[in-house]
């Protein structure tokens, strides 16, 4: 899932044009609306475990996104700003007293048909899911913004107010340690 170097600067570059494309019109941020809806949809249903409810939430992010957009600073991070208004919508929906869903307890959820479908049923993705819910809820969050929100490193980052060092080894360990708990539980 992880984009390599050249579909970064080619999202980069595009953001770029759009920011200063919407700043002069602002019916322009619907592609910015575009280039980010699906992320911002995983990550929020990641959390929020509802389709309606997750969709709705990823309505009203935008709808701050883009009356608060006169506020951005074009500073190159607009996916940390945008994903910030998402971690606070999914917030106001958590103080409306719904229970998040587990990470691992999410349906697949595919924007066109997608043929590992039936693996994702197996015995090694449940068993990976349980160990994914036995996660703490720090180490979910990470998985849910670096594979359901495609995040970079850098976005993270800034998002979780750290070091992008940090966050990196954070989320390798946290891999590693998953694949070999995995492995043990496969023998």
């Amino acid at each position: 899932m992880a984009e390599n170097r050249y579909e970064k600067n080619n999202r980069e570059s595009d953001e770029l044009v759009l920011i200063k494309a919407t700043r002069k019109d602002p019916r322009a941020f619907g592609e910015l609306y575009k280039l980010y809806v699906n992320q911002i949809f995983r990550y929020l249903y990641s959390r929020i475990g509802n389709l309606h409810e997750a969709e709705d939430a990823t309505s009203r992010t935008f709808l701050a996104a883009f009356e608060a957009f006169d506020k951005y600073r074009q500073d190159g991070h607009f996916a940390s700003w945008l994903f910030a208004i998402a971690r606070n919508q999914a917030m106001d929906h958590f103080r409306q007293r719904i229970v998040p869903t587990d990470i691992d307890e999410i349906e697949e959820i595919t924007v066109e048909d997608d043929p590992l479908n039936g693996v994702i049923q197996s015995e090694q993705s449940a068993t990976l899911a349980n160990l994914i819910q036995a996660l703490p809820n720090e180490d979910q969050e990470l998985l849910r913004l670096r594979f359901l929100g495609e995040m970079s490193f850098p976005e993270m980052a800034r998002l979780l107010q750290n070091n992008e060092e940090a966050v990196k080894k954070k989320t390798y360990r946290l891999l590693a340690r998953l694949h070999s708990q995995l492995e043990v539980s496969n023998e």
